[in-house]
């Protein structure tokens, strides 16, 4: 299996590419370079690989929820490249990511991702990791006020992304001693999109370039100088 994976919704720009379960990535975080970055990061990797475009399986790019911009970029350059090449694209939600780093990087099972929607909410979801090492939807993604987020039954959970650092004490207050460890500094990477993307592929969730888009959790969106949210 060949699957090109990008990633732009937070402020780490990635990309990966996934030959025969082997992953060769380009990561950077430089908020507000994501358009500038992310060609030739991919170019870089199937030169590296020796590998065409037309010659991959599919493209996964991550969805959102994440900056309104970066979540865009991510939609547009996957479709382009789908287009080209005549390749479906493989969606993944940019929390199950997180959360897929998350076991990836710090070994936890129970994930709880959340980024900073900005208008004082968080997207946020649960996850488990499945007997494959992928995780699992336990509470889907959601946007919401931090103490209006919900745990599922069980202990042991751990909390990853920045919403964690925007409303720690919100977060810890609300959800308590079932949340036994934080890491607010993990970013979403390409590197998960990909895994989780080759698994979707052999589920069956590729799609035709043109059905490619990103996924809004609320209508309104917030702002800040130079970047929306979605």
């Amino acid at each position: 299996m060949k699957i090109l994976a990008i990633e732009t919704a937070t402020e780490a720009c990635s990309a990966a590419l996934l030959i025969d379960g082997k992953i060769i990535e380009r990561y950077q975080v430089q908020p507000r370079m994501h358009s500038q970055l992310i060609l030739p990061m991919m170019n870089e990797l199937l030169a590296e690989a020796g590998v065409a475009l037309t010659a991959l399986d599919a493209i996964a790019f991550g969805r959102g929820p994440g900056a309104f911009t970066g979540v865009r970029i991510a939609v547009g350059v996957a479709q382009g490249a789908a287009f080209a090449a005549d390749l479906p694209v493989v969606p993944v939600s940019t929390l199950a990511a997180l959360a897929q780093r998350g076991f990836r990087e710090l070994g936890g099972r129970r994930l709880l991702p959340a980024y900073d929607a900005r208008m004082q909410e968080v997207y946020w979801a649960a996850y488990e990791v499945d007997a494959q090492g992928l995780v699992s939807i336990r509470v889907a993604d959601e946007v919401s006020a931090p103490d209006q987020v919900t745990l599922p039954d069980g202990e042991g959970w751990q909390g990853v992304g920045a919403g964690w650092g925007s409303y720690y004490s919100l977060l810890a207050q609300r959800l308590g001693a079932s949340v036994e460890a934080v890491d607010a500094a993990l970013l979403c990477s390409a590197h998960d999109v990909a895994l989780l993307g080759a698994a979707g592929f052999t589920r069956g969730d590729a799609v035709a370039a043109e059905l490619a888009a990103p996924v809004y959790l609320r209508d309104k969106v917030a702002s800040r100088p130079g970047e929306r949210t979605s």
